[in-house]
C-alpha cells in the first residue's frame, strides 16, 4: 500500500474540496489516532482527517484516495471498543460528524432516512415525536452514530424483544472504495429482488463500502414500560429465573445482568442503594400493554428462583433511576485502575452460568479483577477487566486470560463477539472459531469490493 506524505495528501484533498473540511497538523490528527480501544494504539497517525458535508464530498475523497492507494479509515464517535478505528497505516480518516440529516420521516409507512453521522439517541428522539419508535440502544447511544452501529452491527439491551440494527435495515446507500455509488434494497418493508447486498455491508466494519446513508424500518412506540430490578444469591438463579420467564410466554424488552463486582463498583461510583452483598442483579424492563399482569408473572418466576430485595419501577425517574446503575458500569470499573478492558462474548442463553462463572475463574487464576453485565436475555456477557495496561505483568496476565476466554466461549457453542466487532484486535482469534471455508469467500469478497485494500485494512481478518 502506497501513500506520499501528509502534507501533500491533505494539500491534495485541499484542492478538490473546503480547507475547511481538511485536518492534518500534528495537533489535529493526533487526536483521531485513537478509538475508545485501550489495549492498542494506531501504529501510524492518519494523514488527514476529512469532515464530508455531502455523498459527493465521499465520493471525491474514496476517488482520490483509490487512484493513489492511500488507506482510508471511516469514524463516527470513536466508541468502537476492537481497534475498529485505529490508522495503523496512516492515510484518511472520513468524519461523519457533519454528516447528520434524518429526513423522509414517513408516519404512514413508518420508515425515515438518516446519513452516516445522525447519533442514535437523536434519532430516538425524532421518531418518538410522531408515535414511532427506533429500539437499538446500546449503551453508548448518547454519541453512538448509524454509521458506526451499521458497521458493527450492533444491538443493545433491547435486543432480546426487538432485535439488532440488521432487522430494521430496509436500504442502504454505500460509496465503494472507486468513489462509486450503490443503492441497495427498497423503501419497502419486503424484498425479494434479488440478492439482500444491505445486509453484507452490516457488520463489514467499513472494510467493503462506506455506508453514506440508510433507510431505517420503524415501528409504533410502545404505550409505556416498568423496570424490575431483583437480585440473587447465586449466578445460576438469575439465569435461571431468565429461562422462567419465557416458557411463561413472556417477552421483556430488556434482561440486564449485574455481577457482584460490578454492583459494587457502580455502588462505590454513584451510590443508589444497590445490594452488593449478593452474586447477580437482574435489571428486566417490560414495555406495552398489560404492564401490571406482566409484572405479577415477571416476579412470580423471580420468587421461584430465590429472588431478593425486588424493586420494581414505574415512573419515569424511577425507571432512569435504576437504569443509571447499569450505565455506569464502564465509568465505575474505570475507577479501580487506569484501563477497563471490555469483552463482548456471546453464547447459548443456556450456557450463560457456565460462561459467567468460567470467565471468573479465570481472571482469578490470572490475578484479574473483572466486572460482569451482560445482555442475559440473549446470551450476551460484556466481562470489564480491570488493569494497568503498563504493568507488563498484568498485561500478559490480561493477554492470556482473554484467549482462554475466546477457549471457553467457543467450547460452549457462542462466538467472538455479539455487537462490537472484531476490528483489529481480535482478528487474530477468528481463525479459531469461523469456518476455514467461510473466512476464505469473506477474503474473496473484500477483494471483489475492494481490490486494493484501501478500506479500513488490517481489520477483520488477518492473512495467515
Amino acid at each position: 500500500m502506497l501513500t506520499k506524505n501528509s502534507n501533500s495528501i491533505a494539500e491534495g484533498l485541499k484542492r478538490l474540496i473546503s480547507d475547511e473540511q481538511v485536518l492534518s497538523s500534528k495537533e489535529e490528527i493526533t487526536v483521531y489516532e485513537q478509538d475508545a480501544t485501550n489495549s492498542k494504539i494506531s501504529k501510524k497517525s492518519p494523514d488527514a482527517i476529512v469532515f464530508p458535508k455531502t455523498i459527493v464530498d465521499v465520493q471525491t475523497v474514496l476517488r482520490y484516495a483509490s487512484k493513489r492507494n492511500i488507506p482510508v479509515v471511516c469514524r463516527g464517535a470513536g466508541t468502537n471498543l476492537v481497534g475498529g478505528c485505529l490508522t495503523d497505516f496512516g492515510g484518511i480518516v472520513l468524519n461523519f460528524s457533519k454528516m447528520t440529516r434524518i429526513y423522509n420521516l414517513n408516519e404512514t409507512d413508518m420508515t425515515v432516512k438518516v446519513e452516516a453521522g445522525v447519533v442514535l439517541g437523536d434519532l430516538l428522539k425524532e421518531t418518538e415525536k410522531v408515535g414511532l419508535f427506533f429500539p437499538v440502544d446500546p449503551s453508548n447511544m448518547a454519541v453512538s452514530t448509524i454509521g458506526g452501529a451499521i458497521a458493527q452491527s450492533s444491538g443493545g439491551a433491547k435486543t432480546f424483544k426487538y432485535g439488532t440494527i440488521k432487522d430494521y435495515i430496509l436500504g442502504l446507500k454505500v460509496v465503494t472504495a472507486d468513489g462509486e455509488i450503490i443503492n441497495t434494497g427498497s423503501d419497502t418493508m419486503k424484498n425479494s429482488t434479488g440478492y439482500h447486498l444491505e445486509q453484507l455491508f452490516v457488520g463489514s466494519e467499513g472494510t467493503l463500502g462506506v455506508v453514506v446513508e440508510a433507510t431505517l424500518k420503524l415501528i409504533p412506540k410502545p404505550q409505556a414500560r416498568r423496570v424490575i430490578m431483583a437480585y440473587f444469591d447465586y449466578v445460576s438463579d438469575a439465569v435461571n429465573s431468565v429461562n422462567e420467564i419465557i416458557k411463561a410466554k413472556l417477552v421483556p424488552s430488556a434482561i440486564e445482568f449485574m455481577d457482584k463486582n460490578s454492583l459494587i463498583s457502580v455502588e462505590n461510583y454513584n451510590p443508589n442503594g444497590l445490594l452488593t452483598d449478593k452474586e447477580a442483579a437482574l435489571i428486566i424492563e417490560t414495555d406495552g400493554s398489560d404492564l401490571d399482569l406482566q409484572e405479577e408473572k415477571i416476579v412470580s418466576c423471580l420468587n421461584s428462583l430465590n429472588a431478593v430485595g425486588i424493586k420494581i419501577a414505574k415512573t419515569e425517574d424511577e425507571i432512569e433511576n435504576i437504569w443509571k446503575s447499569r450505565r455506569a458500569s464502564f465509568a465505575a470499573a474505570a475507577k479501580i485502575a487506569p484501563d477497563v478492558m471490555t469483552e463482548d462474548v456471546i453464547v447459548p442463553r443456556s450456557k450463560l452460568p457456565d460462561l459467567v462463572l468460567g470467565v471468573r475463574e479465570i481472571c482469578e487464576k490470572y490475578n484479574l479483577k473483572v466486572c460482569m453485565i451482560g445482555h442475559v436475555g440473549d446470551g450476551n456477557l460484556h466481562p470489564q477487566i480491570v488493569l494497568n495496561m503498563e504493568d507488563d505483568v498484568q498485561f500478559k496476565n490480561y493477554m492470556s486470560a482473554k484467549g482462554e476466554i475466546y477457549k471457553l466461549t467457543n467450547s460452549l457453542g457462542g462466538i467472538l463477539s455479539a455487537e462490537h466487532g472484531i476490528g483489529s484486535d481480535k482478528s487474530a482469534y477468528m481463525y479459531d472459531v469461523i469456518d476455514k471455508n467461510l473466512l476464505l469467500y469473506m477474503k474473496k469478497m473484500k477483494n471483489m469490493f475492494d481490490p486494493n485494500n484501501i478500506l479500513n485494512p488490517g481489520k477483520v481478518f488477518i492473512d495467515k
